[in-house]
Formats: C-alpha cells, structure tokens, sequence
C-alpha cells in the first residue's frame, strides 16, 4: 500500500512521490538538478550543473524507465548546465541545450554529437555591441521548436529577449525584453514552449520574474498572460492536454487545456530558498523545495529536477 503521507493530489491527478529516484554510480555526484526529459524509448535524461567533489564531470546523465544506470556525457556543460528541451524531428530524437557558463545554445543528437551551436546574437538589434558585454546579456536559459523548425530561445538570465532562429540557425527577429509588467514584455523568460493544444501554434513563456504565463502568437505578437503561477520556470504537455509548470516556490502545477489549475502538487514551505542549501534530513517527504525542470513520461509520470545541493530527481508515480 502506497504512503500517504508520499501522496500528491486528487482524484485522476493523484501521484506517489519517489525522491532522489534513479541509481547514478558513485562517480557522478549530482549539482544542481536543472532539467529533465524522456524519449520515446521511456530513457530518462536529466542535466545537470555537476557537484565540485563528483569524480565524473558528466552534465548529462541518463536512467532506464526502472532507475538503472545506462550511460553519461556532456562534460563541456558541467557548472554551466541548464535548460533541455528533446524534439522530435521527423523520425529522429534530438536534444537542445542552455549552457549558462558558456551562453551558447547547442543541438545533439542522443549520444551528445553536437550538430548545432548558437552563441551571442549579433544579428539582433536589441543586443548590446559592446564585445566584452556579451556574456553578461546573453544568457540562454530555455528554449522551444515550433513544427516549422524556427528555434525559440528564451535569454532568461541575459536581457529577458525571445531571440528565434530558423531550424538551421539564421537569425529571424527578436521579442519580448523590457524588464517591465507591459503586456508583451519579459522579466526574465526562464522557461518556454510552443502551445499547440488549441489546435494553432503559439509561443508560450514563463514570464517568472514577473509570476506569470505570457502568450505570444509565433510572430512574437502579444496575445494574453495566465494566472495561477509562482515562480515559473518551465513547461510540459501530457497527453490529455494538461499542462505541466515546475514553479520554483516549492511546487509543481497542473493546469488544464484553459490554463485552469488542477492542482499545486508538492507544496514545501515558504523557506525554500535557504531550505535548498540544506542537507536532506532537512526535507520534508512529499514535499518540493526548488522545482526547476519537469516532465511527463509515456505513462503519464511525472519526473521533476529541484535547483538543491546536492540536485534530486522525483518521481511522482501516478496513482
């Protein structure tokens, strides 16, 4: 019989919470946990910053469905490790990054060959041509494909910009920035996706200093904001159409195809950010502390990656 006290949720949405799930070896110590995704084989991939005192400098670890081990790279993003989004393009699996510390955008394929790599937009007029500024604003933290393959970058940690791309890298147009609460501007864009559950494609951004969902149409045209967020910081899809966002305050939330919430799952206590520091007894079961990456499994599990030392991943088994 499951533990309650391990139980999230209600009715249909109602989970088991597995923490620290996944067996790395003794080499890899995690740093912090920062995404997390899963292909259609059901492996698991998780990307993270990597522990000073981890033996292996392997960012990107990767588990079979049961937890077990199967192989580990990415070295070039250790300490700078961040978002990770998997797209499907045609029959092929790709993996695209946010390295921090290098501020570059990079494409793999599944055993970590990198085919593409964007650095600092210097075609964007909205950037600073100041050469020893460029690291400081630009700093890709998320990103998201739309079916045309145009490539979305959210400069979550840089100047709060959505830089687009085409699917082999050109420059297209810049939106969003402004640091301000004006309807079509961004305070740090951390996380993004492309919203095609109404049946028409649109840009959809977690606005997360600004504690809000943004709606943009592909053009980067203002369309609505939704509520119900705290600390957004990225997005996933299930396949009934709910709506995944791991906020950083300590919770994950569902929302449903009207970006009604279902449910906060997890939620931890209002200390988070000092209770993340701390070692694990400090924890509580069933509870988050910094949810920073999430998603949905083929079976409709939900693994969630925190922003803690040492990182966790959390399975939460659905019931």
């Amino acid at each position: 019989m499951a533990n309650d006290k391990l139980r999230l949720g209600a009715g249909e949405h109602t989970y088991e919470a597995h923490h620290d799930w996944g067996d790395p070896p003794d080499r890899i110590r995690w740093g912090n946990c920062h995404a997390v995704q899963v292909d259609r084989q059901g492996l698991v991939y998780v990307h993270h910053t990597v522990h000073e005192s981890s033996e292996s400098d392997h960012a990107v670890v990767v588990f079979d469905p049961t937890g077990s081990f199967v192989t580990s790279w990415g070295s070039q993003f250790a300490g700078g490790a961040h978002g990770m989004q998997l797209v499907r393009e045609g029959g092929d699996e790709f993996l695209y990054f946010c390295d921090i510390r290098r501020s570059i955008v990079q494409k793999t394929d599944l055993s970590g060959n990198v085919l593409l790599t964007l650095g600092f937009p210097s075609e964007s007029p909205a950037y600073e041509r100041d050469e020893a500024r460029r690291t400081a604003n630009w700093k890709p933290t998320n990103l998201a494909v739309a079916s045309s393959g145009d490539i979305y970058v959210a400069d979550g940690y840089g100047s709060s910009f959505v830089v687009v791309y085409d699917r082999n890298g050109r420059y297209k147009t810049t939106f969003g920035g402004g640091m301000t609460e004006e309807a079509g501007k961004l305070n740090c864009p951390h996380g993004i996706a492309i919203d095609a559950r109404s049946g028409q494609e649109e840009v959809l951004v977690a606005d997360r200093a600004n504690n809000r969902l943004q709606y943009f149409d592909l053009d980067g045209n203002h369309l609505r904001f939704a509520e119900g967020v705290d600390l957004p910081c990225h997005f996933d899809f299930g396949a009934d159409g709910v709506l995944l966002i791991p906020d950083l305050a300590a919770r994950v939330t569902l929302m449903d195809r009207d970006n009604q919430v279902i449910a906060h799952l997890g939620e931890g206590l209002p200390d988070y950010r000092e209770r993340r520091l701390l070692h694990r007894e400090h924890f509580l079961p069933g509870k988050f502390v910094c949810p920073h990456g999430a998603c949905f499994d083929h079976d409709g599990n939900i693994f969630v990656a925190e922003w803690v030392e040492i990182g966790r991943l959390t399975k939460l088994a659905r019931i």
